[in-house]
């Protein structure tokens, strides 16, 4: 950031009681709009701003996968608004790790320098900002939907004149029948064919994370979120649907779970200990009923509750569940599992509690409603405990002023942005 980017910021971004702070926290303040310290940064409020992939960064020259002002305007938006913490949407940690040749990466000084730019802006807001560090697998190389869509498919392939890597897909297993869609080579296909990354390739990878990560601590972010879930490399992994390994990364749970625990490892010991590690799990795979889950086996709730028993110890603060996106066959997919994924992080959160856990845990899905988002961080409706934040991806794109919607709807009075404070409802308008 220049000298007169940040003067402009200092100049139209005044010191404040930050947006969607509560003014006076007492007995009948909610558990929603309540801080969280997690290590050394204090969320001041548990409302944040899920990853959402944007498909519009430049996918060659310098330029490649270097995140723009576009993210100031819309996750800088939701800070500005009140949400307390805005996580960026999948970042490759190397080319072929993208999803698309125009999402964001993080493997060079002028992608990090971009990353900066918005951190800059989202610390000015009093907000904190994450970045979801990403391998896409075999995922990888599509196009942007806006693309597909055009062309009347929901995927569509991104080929070496638009910037794709078709040769250069990568997958724990390879070969035809591990497309994602199990199209092949068909025409009709939206995905390409991996090839099964080898042991020195994850090697690289493992220290590919690293790298980005001690990228992120250079450009300021507060929190490294490690995706593994939505059927992304390390998601695919995980399941024995989608991973036939017979080395030490396939067969067994803890060969297939390795990948994930190398990367923590890795992505730990180049970060300051003040600084908090979150994981996006698939709380399941919806793989059990499909015909290779049945002769395989898949990646269920137990699977996770297993997992997340490890990651304490490893110095994982937070497990974000979601759940849909590794196979074509399940049950739901990405879009459609929303509705079910608070309720399985409420099991969760029960289950691990019982057993002495006390890693924090988040969800996200169709969050919309302020009722629902209180009930959920306050209790599971039963006696359990709640979840500890939660994220919100969609609602924030129809409202941006989502927080502070809620809050007026919970009676909460928080801070409005200074520059808005003429339009707070009630006794407290400014005319």
């Amino acid at each position: 950031m220049t000298r007169n980017s940040k003067a402009l910021i200092s100049n139209h971004s005044p010191r404040q009681i930050t947006a969607g702070t509560p003014l006076k926290i007492d007995n009948n303040t909610p558990e929603l709009f309540r801080p969280l310290s997690i290590r050394s940064v204090t969320l001041r409020n548990r409302i944040c701003v899920s990853p959402m992939c944007m498909y519009s960064i430049t996918s060659s020259g310098p330029l490649a996968g270097v995140m723009t002002p576009l993210y100031i305007t819309t996750i800088g938006h939701n800070v500005f608004k009140g949400a307390a913490l805005a996580i960026i949407e999948a970042t490759g940690v190397q080319p072929n790790g993208r999803i698309t040749p125009h999402c964001p990466g993080l493997w060079n000084d002028a992608q990090e320098h971009g990353l900066k730019s918005i951190v800059d802006f989202i610390h000015s807001q009093g907000g904190l900002c994450g970045v979801q560090l990403s391998h896409a697998g075999r995922k990888s190389s599509t196009q942007p939907p806006l693309v597909a869509q055009q062309l009347g498919k929901s995927s569509a392939r991104a080929s070496k004149e638009e910037g794709g890597w078709p040769d250069d897909v990568l997958g724990p297993s390879g070969g035809v029948k591990h497309s994602w869609d199990g199209k092949g080579l068909d025409p009709s296909g939206g995905y390409h064919v991996p090839r099964e990354i080898t042991e020195s390739e994850i090697g690289n990878l493992v220290s590919n994370y690293a790298n980005s990560a001690q990228r992120a601590v250079n450009a300021g972010v507060d929190i490294i979120e490690i995706h593994a879930a939505h059927g992304y490399l390390i998601n695919q992994f995980l399941n024995p649907v989608t991973n036939r390994r017979k080395d030490r990364y396939g067969g067994s749970f803890d060969n297939r779970i390795r990948l994930l625990l190398e990367v923590i490892a890795a992505v730990r010991a180049v970060i300051p200990t003040s600084m908090p590690v979150f994981v996006r799990v698939n709380g399941t795979d919806w793989t059990e009923e499909t015909d290779a889950g049945k002769k395989f086996g898949s990646w269920t709730e137990e699977s996770t509750i297993k997992l997340i028993g490890i990651l304490p110890s490893l110095g994982v603060d937070l497990v974000d569940i979601s759940s849909g996106g590794n196979h074509h066959q399940a049950k739901f997919n990405v879009f459609d599992a929303g509705p079910h994924h608070t309720a399985m992080a409420l099991r969760i959160k029960k289950i691990l509690q019982a057993e002495g856990n006390t890693i924090l845990i988040g969800t996200v899905g169709l969050i919309t409603e302020a009722r629902q988002a209180r009930d959920l961080v306050e209790s599971d409706g039963n006696g359990g405990p709640g979840v500890d934040i939660i994220s919100v991806g969609r609602q924030f794109l129809k409202e941006p002023d989502w927080v502070l919607k809620v809050a007026s709807e919970l009676e909460v009075d928080v801070a409005w942005p200074a520059q808005l404070e003429r339009l707070r409802p009630g006794p407290m308008s400014r005319i």
